[in-house]
């Protein structure tokens, strides 16, 4: 299996949120307003912005934080239904949205168990897990995720892991991401200086 995997460059991210608002334009899962804990709106592609120090010596940086997915994803395993699952060709974590029982059902157990929160749900009742698939119905077609199309800073990337690592480095490391050895993130990151 070849890993896809996310390369972020967070040096480059002006924090725009284009690749955000592209991936809601491009997946249109419910544009509810607001966010509650994760539950209300669903953001496949969402940004943490780090904001440090004190004025004149400041900080800001953001993460992309869409599904890193992992290679031994715990949402996988958590799931009571089956609904999320590797593709064997891609290893890109895949939802079953007709199999997943629902919120209100399983107590968002894929969440819970996810250490970055990227399975989201709407806020209506017993609303289905959604989560970033890298755009897999454009990547089974050889288009890039709308994400990467859309970041004017070319600060996104996808691809295998293996051509990432090759083309940008090894790093794991960037300011508001821990990397998780136990659940090993698709991901290459070029961390912003302080």
């Amino acid at each position: 299996m070849t890993q896809i995997g996310l390369y972020f460059n967070q040096e480059r991210c002006t924090g725009c949120y284009t690749c955000s608002i592209a991936c809601k334009d491009w997946h249109n899962p419910g544009l509810e307003a607001d966010v509650r804990n994760g539950i209300g709106s669903v953001d496949l592609m969402r940004l943490k912005i780090t904001e440090r120090g004190t004025f004149p010596d400041l900080f800001l940086s953001y993460l992309a934080a869409p599904c890193y997915h992992c290679g031994e994803p715990p949402c996988v395993t958590a799931c009571p239904e089956n609904a999320i699952y590797k593709d064997e060709e891609t290893g890109i974590v895949l939802t079953d949205r007709e199999t997943c029982s629902g919120k209100d059902v399983c107590g968002m157990l894929c969440r819970k168990a996810c250490p970055y929160n990227s399975p989201q749900f709407e806020s209506r009742e017993n609303a289905k897990m959604q989560k970033c698939d890298f755009c897999h119905d454009r990547w089974q077609k050889g288009l890039a995720p709308v994400c990467v199309d859309a970041c004017p800073m070319y600060a996104l990337d996808i691809g295998p892991l293996k051509e990432l690592r090759s083309k940008y480095g090894d790093s794991v490391e960037a300011t508001g991401f821990r990397y998780s050895e136990k659940v090993k993130p698709s991901v290459v990151l070029t961390p912003k200086k302080s």
